[in-house]
């Protein structure tokens, strides 16, 4: 049996991020049968305070043998079956920082209790019905949003948005598996299978899972982000671009070429997205040695980005040095940046767009004096939807492990389609049906295997 499943006995864990120095309150989280026996072991409450489950206690936390105090402290009470993991929580509520928590988890775990496996807490509330695997794979992705829109959709899995269409299709599924069992067992007793009716009802169910499907790429974008690189020459406002489109000074800016060495990197958010810009070394031979490393890694991350920034100085024109970069970086996802309109008339402007390779997607922009970074963020978006990424409103999207399972179920629905048709006997029609069944139910968790779970509840924090 994996590690994973060794829920028994009581667990403990610090529930909050440990930051020397910073942090105002440190949470220790225990679980289990002993762990209201380990709370009155370790915790004094002054007064007539009562220990009632979903009570704050205010008091001190000491040592049972020594009676050293170890931290002034709140204890929250919830027992079961109302708590997160439905079994009896505690939770000691300490100040920041390393030491309190460090030993008060220490004492946890010298009177009975042991230190949680990752995500063991989620687990468990998953073992005991508390959440389904869609709603504890939304718990990790809430907690690992990178926007406010990726938050939005995790918590979207977690009220059951996604669990409740497919338990929908498997219990769909089931109905119709009982319709051909029932022929099956009672032939003679009953009227034959309408084909239509059972291959419409098939269409439906493929129909939905195909939809959800459509939220895959989505999903991928709102947890990992969009990464895009910002290439060109030296000195055509790159580092510039950086800057207005972060609004702070993240790469230097001087007039002499070359000064960007290495990639920089910022994160931001467009439309929901999060999004992480790469500045990069202006591109061009070289015989310094430190510069020739920086423009080698900027055509890695040119290469290695989901979108590039082709970096152009208006004031320069279409040169042979624009022209050299864009043949290396045309074969990936491209929006031409023409930066320093400010410096040229009009006239300029319309022959530099002569010059130009004619790309689809570009914009103008002054970086230096923060113009045209709507435009760009505009484009980009353009660009993600032009890639069949639905950026707009959607109020779930599936993970890859989700996407796994529905495309299994969905094969497994063309196999039973394809079987009818073949006109073979009903016991093959229910064995890819049961196959749809089955992958249906491994998402929300009611058919569910240790190494689906392992791979799962491994990616978690320990205290969570």
């Amino acid at each position: 049996m994996s590690e994973v499943f060794a829920t028994t006995g009581t667990i403990a864990a610090i529930a909050t991020a440990v930051v020397p120095q910073q942090g105002s309150v440190g949470i220790v989280r225990v679980s289990g049968s002993q762990a209201m026996a380990l709370a009155q072991t370790l915790f004094h409450a002054p007064g007539r305070q009562v220990w009632e489950s979903h009570q704050i206690l205010y008091g001190y936390i000491r040592h049972p043998q020594t009676q050293q105090l170890v931290d002034e402290a709140l204890l929250l009470i919830m027992k079961a079956p109302r708590s997160y993991t439905r079994e009896d929580v505690v939770e000691f509520h300490c100040h920041g920082g390393i030491m309190a928590v460090q030993q008060v988890l220490q004492l946890c775990l010298e009177n009975g209790a042991r230190l949680a496996q990752p995500g063991e807490f989620t687990l468990r509330a998953f073992l005991n019905g508390r959440v389904d695997l869609t709603q504890a794979e939304g718990i990790a992705d809430l907690v690992g949003a990178k926007s406010p829109q990726a938050a939005q959709t995790a918590l979207a899995g977690l009220q059951g948005k996604l669990a409740h269409p497919i338990r929908q299709l498997r219990a769909n599924c089931l109905d119709i598996l009982a319709e051909i069992e029932a022929r099956i067992d009672f032939e003679e007793d009953l009227p034959p299978l309408d084909d239509k009716v059972i291959i419409s009802e098939i269409e439906k169910i493929a129909a939905e899972i195909i939809r959800l499907l459509a939220t895959k790429d989505k999903g991928e974008l709102l947890r990992t982000g969009l990464k895009v690189a910002i290439v060109g020459r030296p000195n055509v406002g790159k580092s510039s671009l950086l800057n207005a489109w972060s609004q702070s000074d993240r790469a230097i800016v001087t007039d002499l070429p070359g000064t960007t060495r290495d990639v920089v990197e910022s994160q931001l958010v467009v439309g929901g997205i999060p999004v992480q810009v790469l500045d990069t070394a202006g591109i061009r031979e070289t015989t310094d040695q430190v510069e020739k490393i920086g423009v080698e890694r900027s055509r890695r991350a040119a290469n290695a980005a989901d979108l590039v920034l082709l970096t152009i100085d208006a004031s320069a024109g279409w040169t042979e040095g624009d022209r050299e970069i864009y043949e290396q970086v045309q074969h990936r996802p491209l929006i031409l940046v023409i930066n320093k309109i400010d410096l040229i008339e009009e006239n300029e402007s319309k022959n530099i767009q002569t010059q130009i390779p004619n790309l689809k997607s570009k914009i103008a922009t002054a970086a230096a004096q923060n113009q045209g970074i709507d435009a760009l963020e505009t484009a980009i978006l353009e660009i993600v939807k032009s890639g069949k990424v639905q950026a707009a409103d959607m109020d779930l999207a599936i993970n890859q492990r989700q996407a796994a399972a529905l495309t299994q179920a969905k094969i497994s629905l063309e196999q039973v389609q394809a079987t009818i048709a073949q006109q073979l006997p009903l016991d093959f029609w229910t064995i890819d049906l049961r196959g749809a069944i089955q992958a249906l139910g491994e998402i929300t968790g009611e058919e569910v295997t240790e190494s689906v779970l392992d791979k799962i509840f491994s990616k978690f924090c320990i205290g969570k």
